[in-house]
């Protein structure tokens, strides 16, 4: 693993603990010095985006790296995404999501001194990381040599690890991806999938 000019200063955005766990490990086994950045509001209910960013720090406390709590900022994120409410997942929502979340998070790096970044979004098996990449190199593109490591935290094994250390460590799993209309979606498939008696109970 080889970081952009061989950086060892990395924030990293972090979308949940499962999806973190393992790239926080495999960054400190290789000498590199993250930094947790945590900014997603689309997390729905308050609830839901308080448990989760908890699971989150848990973990970062465990690993002793640092742990930076961006807003939440809900109120934004359903502006930004009007119109756009009944776009399937990996649709043009899901791009202009990463776009906010990963926009907020190279601010910060712009303004910190780190000189790259990256995110946790491309591990899950329900991103497209093609998607995840453009939203983090637009990010990038605004702030004079900030870089965005586009990393696939798949290769070699990484989605593995991700579930052994989600196992290991007891992380909360959610059941959606975070916003209303993936955790509506997430319901109607289920309901989908039970016998015509329940569903209708």
């Amino acid at each position: 693993m080889q970081t952009p000019h061989n950086e060892k200063k990395i924030l990293l955005h972090c979308c949940c603990a499962p999806c973190s766990g393992s790239i926080i490990r495999r960054m400190v086994g290789e000498g590199i010095d993250p930094t947790v950045y945590f900014y997603n509001p689309n997390i729905y209910p308050r609830e839901e985006y308080e448990r989760r960013k908890r699971e989150v720090v848990r973990d970062a406390q465990k690993m002793k790296v640092p742990f930076v709590d961006a807003d939440h900022d809900a109120d934004l994120w359903f502006e930004k995404t009007r119109g756009h409410e009944e776009d399937a997942e990996r649709g043009e929502r899901c791009g202009m999501c990463f776009e906010m979340r990963l926009g907020k998070t190279a601010a910060y790096a712009a303004e910190h001194e780190f000189k790259v970044f990256t995110t946790s979004l491309g591990i899950s098996r329900w991103k497209d990381p093609e998607q995840v990449t453009r939203a983090g190199k637009r990010a990038a593109s605004l702030f004079s040599g900030l870089i965005y490591w586009d990393y696939n935290w798949r290769l070699h094994g990484g989605q593995e690890q991700m579930e052994r250390i989600s196992r290991e460590e007891n992380f909360y799993r959610q059941r959606y991806c975070g916003c209303l209309y993936s955790r509506r979606d997430s319901i109607q498939r289920h309901l989908s999938k039970l016998p015509q008696d329940q569903s209708a109970r």
